[in-house]
C-alpha cells in the first residue's frame, strides 16, 4: 500500500515582479516566495500543498489557474481590493548581485494570515519570508505540525530581532543565506554562527550559499549540497525559495525526517533550484517533468560520488 504524503502548508508572499537584467526587461511576471516554494514542493506532494497568501484584484487569474494545475490548494489565497505586492529589481551583468528598484507592498501590507481548520492540521509547515510577528501568529494557530521550517531576511534580523528570536525558539529548521546567518549570530565564522543560531531553537540550519551550494548543520553533523554547474543562468530570482520547496516537499513525501531523508531532500532542493534559474520567473518549473528531476538527481550523484579507499 502506497503511503499517503504528508500535508505541507506554506505561508508567504505571492507577488508580481519586474525584472531587469543582462537579458532584457521582463515586467509583470509571477513572483513571491510562496509561489516558488509551493510550485517546487508540488512535484513531490501533489494535492498536498496548501498555500496561504494574499493578492490584489489586479492579480491575473492565469497565475491562480497555474497553481491549481499543479495540484496546489489555493483556498487560502485571499484576493482583496487593491494592488498585489510588487517587487522591481535589476541584476548585474554577471547575475551575482541585484539592486531593488521599487517595492510596493499593496494588500500585503495588511496581510494577517487566518488559517482554516484544514490548514491548522498541516503536518509540515513552512513560514516564508514574512514579518516574524506574523510567523508567530501562524504558529499560534496550527495544531501540532511534525516539522516547522522558516525563512527570514536581513530586514527582519535588524528590524525585529527579539520577535524573530521568539519565532526561532519554536522552529525546527531555519533556512537562511550565509550573509544573514552571520548577521543573525553577530560573528563572521559560519560554523560559529550556526552554533549560536541553533542555541536559539532550531535543531537544524540550512545555509544557502548561492552558486556555492548549501550547507546543512543538524544533529547528524554537517552535509554539503553542491550547486549544479550550468552553462547558462537566466534569472536567479526565487532560487532559494525553490530550493526550500524542493527540500520540504521531499520531506513531506517521505513523511519523516531522518539523516538519510534530509540529506536526499537537500539534493532534491538543489535540483529544483538549478532548473529554476534556467529561465525567468517560474517558466522553467512550468515545463519541468519528473523525468527531468530524476535525471538531474542522478547527475548530482555522479557529481559528488567517489570511492572511499583507506590510505
Amino acid at each position: 500500500m502506497t503511503k499517503r504524503p504528508s500535508s505541507l502548508l506554506v505561508v508567504g508572499s505571492v507577488a508580481l515582479d519586474d525584472l531587469d537584467g543582462p537579458q532584457g526587461i521582463h515586467p509583470d511576471v509571477l513572483g513571491g516566495s510562496a509561489s516558488y516554494f509551493a510550485t517546487a514542493a508540488s512535484f513531490f506532494v501533489p494535492a498536498s500543498v496548501q498555500l496561504v497568501a494574499v493578492v490584489g484584484n489586479d492579480f491575473p487569474q492565469a497565475h491562480v489557474d497555474f497553481f491549481v494545475s499543479r495540484g496546489i490548494d489555493v483556498a487560502g489565497l485571499e484576493r482583496q481590493e487593491g494592488k498585489t505586492f510588487r517587487w522591481s529589481g535589476r541584476y548585474s551583468d554577471d547575475l551575482t548581485s541585484r539592486t531593488s528598484l521599487d517595492t510596493q507592498l499593496g494588500v500585503f501590507a495588511g496581510f494577517r494570515p487566518r488559517l482554516s481548520d484544514h490548514h491548522r492540521s498541516a503536518e509540515f509547515l513552512f513560514l516564508g519570508n514574512i514579518d516574524p510577528v506574523l510567523q508567530m501568529d501562524v504558529l499560534e494557530q496550527v495544531r501540532r505540525p511534525r516539522l516547522v521550517a522558516c525563512d527570514t531576511m536581513n530586514f527582519w534580523i535588524s528590524g525585529k530581532p527579539e520577535e524573530l528570536k521568539r519565532t526561532l525558539a519554536r522552529v525546527d529548521l531555519l533556512v537562511i543565506n550565509d550573509e544573514e546567518a552571520r548577521q543573525l549570530a553577530g560573528v563572521h565564522n559560519l560554523v560559529q554562527a550556526v552554533e549560536i543560531i541553533r542555541k536559539l531553537g532550531p535543531r537544524g540550519v540550512v545555509v544557502k550559499r548561492g552558486d556555492s551550494g548549501a550547507l546543512l548543520f543538524y544533529e547528524g553533523g554537517v552535509f554539503a549540497a553542491p550547486a549544479y554547474p550550468l552553462e547558462q543562468v537566466r534569472d536567479p530570482t526565487g532560487a532559494g525559495d525553490t530550493f526550500a520547496g524542493g527540500l520540504m516537499g521531499y520531506l513531506a513525501r517521505c513523511g519523516e525526517v531522518t539523516p538519510a531523508t534530509i540529506r536526499r531532500a537537500m539534493i532534491y532542493g538543489s535540483v529544483l533550484a538549478s532548473y529554476c534559474v534556467e529561465d525567468f520567473s517560474l517558466d522553467r518549473l512550468k515545463t519541468l517533468t519528473l523525468e527531468d528531476i530524476a535525471s538531474r538527481f542522478r547527475a548530482f550523484y555522479e557529481l559528488t560520488h567517489f570511492e572511499h579507499i583507506a590510505l
